[in-house]
C-alpha cells in the first residue's frame, strides 16, 4: 500500500467540512432575504430568533470541527510514521462514510435516533483506528 493513500480520506473529510461550511451562509443569506431573520441576528452567534433550519448547517460545521480532529492527526502519524496499512485506510473511509450520512442525516430529516447511530458507530471506527495506530507504533 502506498502511505499517500491513508491521507485520501482525510482529504475527503476536508471536503465534506468545506462543504458544510458553504451551507451557513447559504442558509444565512436565504434566511435573510425571506424576512426570517435580521443580519444582527448573527451578531454574537446566533440569536433565539434564527430558525432551526438555518442554525443547523453552524451546528454540523461545528460537530465536523470537534472529534474529527483526531481522525486528522491519526491519519498524519500513520503517514508520517509510514505504518499505514490497508486495514487503516479501510478504517479511514469507513470514518468518512459514517460522518458523511451523518451530516446528511442531520442536514436533512434530522432524526436524532438516526443521527445517533451513525455518530456512535463513527466513534467506534475511531476508537478502533486509533488502537492500529497504537499498535503500530508497538512494533
Amino acid at each position: 500500500m502506498h502511505q499517500v493513500a491513508i491521507l485520501h480520506p482525510a482529504i475527503a473529510m476536508a471536503g465534506l467540512t468545506f462543504a458544510v461550511l458553504l451551507l451557513i451562509p447559504y442558509q444565512r443569506f436565504k434566511a435573510v432575504i425571506r424576512e426570517q431573520v435580521v443580519p444582527d441576528d448573527f451578531k454574537f452567534g446566533e440569536s433565539g430568533s434564527v430558525p432551526g433550519a438555518v442554525c443547523i448547517p453552524n451546528r454540523n460545521y461545528m460537530n465536523l470541527l470537534e472529534i474529527p480532529m483526531l481522525f486528522y492527526v491519526a491519519c498524519l502519524i500513520l503517514y508520517v510514521t509510514q505504518t499505514a496499512t490497508p486495514v487503516a485506510a479501510g478504517l479511514a473511509w469507513t470514518y468518512v462514510g459514517l460522518r458523511s450520512v451523518h451530516s446528511l442525516i442531520h442536514l436533512t430529516y434530522n432524526k436524532v435516533v438516526h443521527r445517533l447511530v451513525f455518530f456512535a458507530l463513527s466513534n467506534f471506527v475511531l476508537v478502533a483506528l486509533w488502537i492500529l495506530l497504537a499498535i503500530g507504533l508497538g512494533k
